[in-house]
């Protein structure tokens, strides 16, 4: 059995998109999926399945919330062993004067084209910094993210992307949570 992370895009945000999580464990769990577990409101699932490839799995949860929720979601997949690398390859840990409680992860559908990428790479959003390793954004929002422009759609329109992001304590928890599996 393999450990994913399924990240669920904008659900439950300002009263749109309503999933609640124990309907959320069910229809995962209707699909096959094993010892599904859901972390927060926001969307977050780790669970085990016989499955290897991510994209068939993302797909699979997402036609599955349109047939029970009715509306769409995007969906991203992540197995265990890359979350684990996502978090040890984070440049902002490196740098003991940055408070991780400003630290984010926009988690991208696959790796931007350099060409969008660098469209972006020097943009100067206040204090804020962004660093892209492979399908990873690394975000340090010191004014805290809710005051921040680097958001899911400023990367999705400018890389033309998927993207949804997570606080550098939700990714602990879930890391926790799948290690327990």
């Amino acid at each position: 059995m393999n450990t994913y992370i399924s990240i669920l895009r904008g659900i439950n945000v300002s009263g749109h998109k309503l999933i609640k999580m124990d309907a959320l464990r069910e229809m995962i769990t209707s699909l096959g999926f094993e010892r599904v577990q859901t972390y927060i409101q926001s969307g977050n699932l780790v669970f085990q399945s016989k499955q290897t490839d991510e994209k068939k799995l993302a797909g699979k949860i997402e036609k599955e919330i349109i047939k029970t929720f009715g509306f769409e979601v995007p969906v991203l997949v992540i197995a265990f062993d890359e979350l684990k690398k996502i978090v040890k390859r984070n440049p902002f840990l490196k740098d003991s004067s940055k408070d991780i409680s400003f630290m984010h992860v926009t988690f991208l559908s696959q790796q931007p084209t350099a060409e969008n990428f660098d469209k972006i790479k020097e943009v100067k959003h206040r204090e804020d910094e962004f660093q892209l390793i492979e399908k990873s954004i690394y975000l340090y929002c010191p004014n805290g993210y809710g005051n921040s422009k680097l958001t899911n759609s400023f990367f999705e329109s400018k890389l033309k992307l998927t993207a949804t992001t997570r606080n550098w304590k939700t990714i602990g928890e879930i890391i926790k949570i799948a290690s327990e599996k």
